[in-house]
């Protein structure tokens, strides 16, 4: 007898999800793409229970069961963010310079705020559902050095039943008296953090010292000691994102043979590290990183708004060095992954790099699972894997209804979708099995009609 209090229903639909990197050719490498024109999601508690072709599922269904149909779009799992700053959220589109420039005339001002808590809870609140409004389930998250600011924020994604990664920011010098943290206090109010938080429901912590130049070499060794004694902690930080950056920790750290020779030597660079940016490295870094099993998280729209450089990402792929996919909110200028695929696509064509739409939806997926160690849990529409699902509308404006008509195959949709989708192309989001966003229904349809797919 099934358990009245048992969560369950059906998503039917197409279908998309990634086994395997798909590669970097037109075509996607063999085995690598799942996709399934009339599939089903069977979700119980939060989980998926099984994942296959309707017609195939059904006779195995409970009877009475809700089947929710999205005949006509499609199903993918949540959209994952490697690396962005929820405390940044209001100052999105600030103009600025660089880098620095930006950090010590918007942000550092703005972080300050988040002193009290009342304002965390709200900024918290507005991050996440803006995050579900854009089809992001899972993220790796900047709070601030406020302790608060990370209780605000785990307290809000747990009620929300959401995976996520997050962490204090780390900064005992060069910046404002009311952001510094004390050199070993914050170590500790970190310890207080990781007991209080990670591995509570779907949470995890990520110590998180903002960049070099605003630790001291103490800070920076007692923050690899932390996760040389926990090495199921994330570490995520910034790495030469900008010419005049690397020149700083140049004089800073002279004893160092490099930027990366920083965290280096003091035990901060490993399988659960995070590197922003890396556009500034040599092949040899690369390697280095690589080795240690780290990865880069690419943040286009944000490389491009501060004037910081242009990812190499092929060169990352020849060193064997795993990148990720990422906002970089309150610089990056838009939460939606479709944004930063479209940003990443430019990025790469001035490169010679094209970004193809199997790369890029699986970069926002099952790849940015497997660079933050999250891949046994979500990234992938798998039977028992967590429930966190994206329902894309490739008519959900105008223009894209009408691009998408004239599309004869899955990547070319794909394709569309990657380049003319916003936010309005999100139909719905599932988080742990529950629905969290909906878009409004009365949405403009175009009447063109739609060209069959091919095989």
């Amino acid at each position: 007898m099934t358990d009245p209090r048992t969560q369950m229903r059906v998503l039917r639909g197409p279908l998309l999800s990634f086994d395997a990197d798909p590669g970097d050719d037109d075509a996607p490498a063999p085995d690598s793409v799942r996709y399934l024109e009339d599939g089903a999601l069977w979700l119980v508690d939060g989980q998926l229970r099984a994942v296959a072709d309707y017609a195939e599922l059904a006779p195995h269904l409970p009877s009475g069961i809700e089947v929710v149909d999205y005949s006509g779009k499609l199903m993918m799992p949540g959209f994952i963010d490697s690396h962005v700053h929820y405390v940044q959220l209001d100052i999105m589109a600030s103009y600025g310079r660089q880098l620095l420039d930006w950090l010590n005339d918007y942000t550092f001002p703005e972080e300050c705020r988040f002193a009290e808590r009342a304002h965390a809870e709200a900024v918290a609140e507005a991050f996440l559902d803006e995050s579900l409004r854009v089809g992001t389930t899972t993220a790796q998250v900047f709070c601030t050095s406020h302790p608060g600011s990370v209780d605000a924020f785990f307290a809000a994604a747990r009620r929300r039943g959401l995976r996520m990664l997050a962490g204090k920011v780390l900064m005992d010098r060069h910046a404002p008296e009311a952001l510094v943290d004390d050199t070993l206090g914050g170590l500790r109010d970190s310890e207080r953090l990781i007991g209080d938080w990670h591995g509570k429901g779907r949470l995890g912590y990520s110590l998180t010292p903002r960049f070099a130049p605003t630790s001291t070499r103490e800070q920076l060794e007692a923050t690899g000691a932390v996760l040389r004694n926990a090495p199921d902690l994330h570490l995520q930080t910034h790495l030469s994102e900008n010419e005049g950056e690397i020149a700083w920790v140049a004089e800073l750290f002279p004893e160092c043979e490099d930027y990366l020779g920083v965290y280096e030597r003091y035990g901060l660079v490993g399988p659960r590290s995070t590197f922003a940016h890396g556009i500034h490295l040599d092949q040899g870094m690369r390697r280095r990183l690589a080795q240690a099993g780290a990865n880069i998280a690419f943040c286009p729209t944000s490389n491009l708004f501060l004037g910081s450089g242009l990812f190499d990402r092929q060169a990352c792929r020849e060193a064997g060095l795993a990148t990720s996919l990422a906002s970089d909110v309150g610089g990056g200028t838009d939460l939606s992954g479709l944004a930063t695929l479209k940003a990443a696509y430019q990025v790469g064509q001035l490169l010679g790099q094209p970004l193809t739409a199997w790369q890029g939806f699986y970069r926002l997926t099952l790849g940015n699972a497997r660079a933050l160690h999250l891949d046994d849990r979500v990234g992938r529409l798998r039977e028992g894997g967590e429930a966190d699902i994206l329902v894309l509308d490739p008519e959900a404006t105008p223009l894209l209804a009408r691009r998408t008509a004239r599309c004869r195959t899955l990547a070319e949709r794909l394709f569309a979708l990657m380049m003319l989708g916003d936010d309005r192309a999100v139909h719905a989001t599932w988080a742990d099995g529950r629905l969290v966003h909906r878009r409004d229904t009365a949405a403009h349809r175009s009447t063109v009609e739609a060209t069959p797919l091919d095989d």
